[in-house]
């Protein structure tokens, strides 16, 4: 009885090794590439925010770092551009706002534009897809550009409002 369960495992374990196919499949290793054409625009700055935009050196560094973005062609080139981005994002929170932006609803949505970019550095380094996360980002930066749009184009004063006099 021994002998024939030895003969059982053996006769199991060779039909558990013996392959399924026929031996013609290819192995195809996929080669990512990062499609910066199928990425959002960058969305224009309102012309009487610019020349503010335009003194604001954090801002114009982030923003060239931007342009560097859409010239990835695989994920380490985006790997670089998000790093670079990362710490132009770190000099610009430490930098001095211009006094009509130093306002929270700009620096809620860089802090959201932050996450971003770290989510897509983490998309990078295991090795996922990176298309969704750096549409999301890209996505955060314009709704942080829109902002400014929206600040300049508010033509209200808030203590005109808040004063009862």
């Amino acid at each position: 009885m021994r002998k024939l369960s030895y003969l059982l495992v053996i006769a199991l374990s060779l039909s558990a090794c013996r392959d399924s196919g026929d031996g013609t499949e290819e192995i195809q290793e996929e080669e990512r590439f990062f499609n910066y054409q199928k990425m959002p625009k960058k969305l224009a700055i309102n012309s009487v925010a610019t020349p503010m935009m335009d003194e604001w050196a954090e801002f114009q560094e982030l923003s060239s770092s931007f342009d560097v973005l859409y010239k990835a062609k695989n994920d380490e080139d985006l790997l670089l551009a998000i790093d670079d981005l990362i710490e132009k994002e770190k000099l610009l929170a430490k930098g001095t706002y211009p006094e009509l932006f130093d306002k929270l609803q700009i620096k809620s949505r860089q802090r959201v534009l932050k996450t971003y970019m770290i989510k897509v550095k983490a998309a990078i380094l295991s090795k996922n897809d990176t298309a969704e996360p750096t549409k999301e980002m890209i996505e955060a930066y314009n709704a942080l550009r829109n902002q400014f749009n929206v600040i300049v184009n508010n033509p209200l004063d808030k203590k005109l409002i808040l004063d009862e006099e």
